[in-house]
């Protein structure tokens, strides 16, 4: 074969152009003719083979499967099992703010009919307060030479404001303690109190001490008529703060 291609390379290189070509043709020709013969053929289908045998008997591709859970193995391997199962607790906090309840507040069923009381019986002192005001300007514009009626007045006035204020004294010092608990309008209840008291001591100052001092003395008449004065408008203001801002 080598012998043979040797020849055939100096044949072929002694040649002249025009030979040279057609025996290009005619190699391309051979060629052609050996490739598509049957002998040829066989080395292409031996060399499939082989590449196909080793393709199949070469290891199995690895096939990945996620892990299964058997529910009705996992279920009967816990029945009858109680404890096995899985618990869950609820901790609560132990410093967890709760909202307050509103704490009830009892109040006897005197409270109301004492606050009536106390009620009529403030409205009735105003015209009380004008009366004695009118008759004791007489006593301090005149003295001893006041009209009959004006002393009369005054003293009767003086008697009714007493009892009046002992009464109201009573009855509002009682409800404020009654209702001592509850929240709503404890202050303004608490000033009243106090304001009334320093009321009922003026007027009872004003009375008892003053009162026989200013028949004779100027000065104790003016001190007598600026107490009452002062002890009417406290009074007069306490009450209307009461009524306009304890709703």
């Amino acid at each position: 074969m080598g012998t043979s291609c040797l020849v055939f390379r100096v044949t072929w290189a002694a040649r002249p152009t025009g030979r040279r070509l057609a025996a290009v043709r005619n190699l391309r020709q051979l060629v052609f003719v050996y490739l598509c013969s049957e002998r040829f053929m066989i080395v292409p289908g031996v060399l499939c083979l082989l590449i196909g045998g080793a393709a199949v008997s070469g290891p199995a591709p690895v096939q990945l499967r996620a892990p299964t859970l058997d529910t009705v193995a996992l279920v009967s391997s816990l029945r009858g099992q109680p404890d096995s199962m899985p618990r869950w607790k609820l901790n609560i906090a132990t410093d967890t703010i709760r909202p307050r309840r509103r704490r009830a507040i009892e109040i006897s069923e005197w409270y109301s009919r004492r606050l009536t009381i106390h009620r009529y019986v403030a409205y009735a002192t105003i015209p009380i307060f004008a009366l004695q005001y009118a008759a004791g300007n007489q006593l301090y514009t005149k003295g001893a030479g006041a009209p009959t009626w004006a002393k009369t007045m005054h003293r009767v006035g003086a008697t009714a404001l007493a009892g009046m204020f002992t009464v109201n004294t009573v009855t509002g010092a009682w409800n404020w303690w009654d209702s001592r608990s509850a929240p709503q309008g404890r202050v303004l209840r608490t000033v009243h109190a106090l304001t009334m008291l320093g009321a009922d001591a003026a007027f009872t100052y004003a009375g008892a001490k003053l009162s026989n001092e200013a028949e004779t003395s100027g000065d104790k008449r003016r001190l007598h008529r600026t107490i009452a004065l002062a002890s009417m408008g406290v009074s007069i203001a306490s009450g209307l703060a009461m009524k306009i801002m304890n709703r």
